[in-house]
């Protein structure tokens, strides 16, 4: 397999509603926004956009969307690479529900394919059952596809032994670890692991983001890239110590009502139009308090923004 992915910032991407319905031209405005702040990539269809929330063709549809709204932005513009588009949408309990799920998935050609890992071996009892469960999920799947595993914290987060990354990496056809353990050894030994192969990892954690790229990690994909990825992006190039410590505070507002956050503040300081209600979380739980952290942080933010590019 000639595949190679892509380094840099992959924003977990959210979504866009409009009466409680997805609001496709939304997304697509959403997947605009990522290209003209410097992307490298999208991971859509993840925990972030409320998969577990989602009928398969809703899920579908937002990958489908994704993906030919980032090929037009990128053949509009031959001045830089298209953005990697990884997607997963997995979320079923039984076999077949994944296979026809990841397989649908699939057929919207990705640029990779991203499995959970917290749906094989539901029961978490041992690694061999999870390889096992991998391996007879694989064969379902077409052999050309590149694919991933994300660490998905829900239903509960399965973070991947040294041995099954180690099983991932010599398979030779996964290529991505959303990697959310947090820990900056941890993410040190799994690229140490990884070395040699396929597979890369990107680290979801702002506070070890710099640390983790030094040893190696390939690049952040992560909540915050919904907010200043070009952040990450410069951070990224220049390895810049008090820049990851601002990063490091700012991540921070993950803890706020989210994905409402986000929503919000995409919404009233970067111009892509969408109401805070999500699914997944309650709106009335973003309160007056939350949003005035929001705006304390979008002024902050601004301003240093305007520091470091002028």
């Amino acid at each position: 397999m000639s595949f190679k992915v892509k380094g840099g910032v992959y924003p977990t991407m959210i979504t866009p509603y409009k009466n409680g319905e997805i609001d496709y031209g939304a997304v697509e405005k959403l997947v605009e926004w990522y290209w003209k702040q410097g992307c490298d990539g999208i991971f859509a269809a993840c925990q972030s956009s409320e998969i577990m929330f989602m009928s398969l063709e809703e899920r579908v549809k937002l990958t489908r969307t994704v993906i030919a709204k980032a090929k037009a932005l990128a053949d509009s513009d031959k001045s830089r690479e298209p953005m990697m588009i990884v997607a997963s949408g997995h979320i079923s309990d039984s076999f077949e529900e994944q296979v026809r799920e990841l397989n649908s998935i699939c057929a919207e050609k990705p640029d990779a394919l991203i499995l959970i890992s917290n749906r094989m071996d539901i029961e978490n009892t041992t690694d061999d059952k999870w390889i096992e469960d991998t391996e007879r999920l694989m064969a379902e799947l077409p052999e050309d596809m590149p694919l991933g595993m994300y660490e998905c914290p829900k239903p509960y987060k399965r973070l991947l032994s040294d041995r099954m990354i180690k099983w991932c990496a010599e398979t030779g056809r996964f290529h991505f670890i959303k990697d959310t353990c947090g820990d900056a050894p941890t993410i040190k030994r799994r690229v140490e692991i990884c070395k040699g192969s396929n597979l890369k990892i990107f680290n979801a954690n702002g506070q070890t983001m710099l640390e983790s790229y030094r040893d190696g990690a390939y690049g952040y994909c992560g909540v915050m890239a919904n907010f200043h990825p070009a952040l990450y992006s410069r951070l990224l190039k220049e390895e810049n110590e008090v820049l990851q410590g601002y990063l490091a505070l700012s991540a921070m507002i993950e803890a706020l009502t989210y994905p409402c956050c986000a929503k919000y503040y995409l919404n009233k300081y970067e111009g892509v139009e969408m109401p805070t209600y999500a699914r997944s979380a309650d709106e009335n739980n973003f309160t007056d308090y939350q949003k005035s952290c929001i705006d304390q942080f979008a002024l902050l933010n601004m301003t240093l923004t305007e520091k470091l590019f002028g």
